[in-house]
């Protein structure tokens, strides 16, 4: 598959072979989410999802400051989005772009290179694998804006004890990228500069595996969140690999020692 790229509204869409790349590039903004930022993620969103070549996905952020600030007050207030009556979430007739992240039927890597806040926070937990540079910072500042973080409300307490989860929401501080380690947040912290590297390292690594494999487990573990053990094993979601082509080029390939040829069916 061709490398290449392309530039919209705040966001950098780039294709290094198989794996997708999107890039909050608003650095002037600390890459907060404008109205027209959060449609250019939808529209990329939803073309990673559908595109057959894109085997994973990572979502990083320009410059050295901020991952993402979350939302763009500034824009949100110019364009009478900050009104006294406000819809709530999940509402509207746009997709959440957090809810489109969880659901990509693809592997998704965040690489956090600064502060995540608010929104720009659930960007990162909405994501199934976070890296983050040691200058990373999450923070989820809702509770002192008289906010709700809706999703990470709902997500956080499902990947770090709901102690830590509490804690982040209630106090709303700054959680560090040691602490972040500590309590399973993120899964590396890399060397200073390095966060790019590691997550398109990681994503090139799964993007040679079998694709119906990899949209099995990712389905099957968003779906079964939450639910009883014996219901879990039952939920049989989406295409099978056990069935597929995929599986029996799998193992002729093992016993031939070659690299397989995935086919996706």
């Amino acid at each position: 598959m061709p490398n290449d790229s392309f530039s919209t509204v705040g966001l950098i869409v780039e294709t290094i072979d198989h794996v997708r790349v999107l890039t909050l590039s608003r650095p002037e903004r600390r890459n907060a989410l404008s109205p027209e930022l959060l449609d250019a993620l939808r529209i990329a969103l939803d073309d990673a999802a559908s595109d057959r070549e894109v085997a994973a996905l990572v979502i990083t952020a320009a410059g050295a400051e901020a991952f993402c600030a979350g939302a763009d007050m500034k824009a949100a207030a110019a364009g009478g989005r900050t009104a006294s009556r406000s819809r709530g979430p999940m509402s509207g007739i746009y997709r959440n772009v957090h809810e489109m992240i969880l659901e990509l039927p693809k592997p998704t890597i965040a690489a956090v290179n600064g502060v995540a806040a608010g929104g720009g926070a659930e960007i990162a937990l909405a994501c199934d694998i976070r890296i983050c540079d040691p200058a990373a910072r999450f923070i989820l500042p809702e509770a002192k804006r008289g906010m709700g973080a809706n999703f990470a409300t709902v997500i956080l307490p499902r990947l770090i004890p709901a102690t830590h989860a509490f804690e982040m929401l209630y106090l709303g501080e700054p959680m560090d990228a040691g602490e972040a380690l500590r309590v399973g947040l993120v899964s590396h912290v890399t060397e200073p500069g390095g966060v790019r590297a590691k997550a398109l390292a990681m994503a090139s690594r799964i993007a040679t595996h079998a694709p119906l494999s990899l949209r099995r487990m990712k389905e099957t573990m968003v779906k079964a969140s939450g639910l009883p053990v014996s219901a879990a094993l039952r939920l049989n979601e989406g295409l099978s690999p056990y069935e597929s082509e995929d599986r029996i080029e799998g193992f002729r390939a093992f016993t031939e020692k070659r690299a397989p040829k995935w086919s996706g069916r």
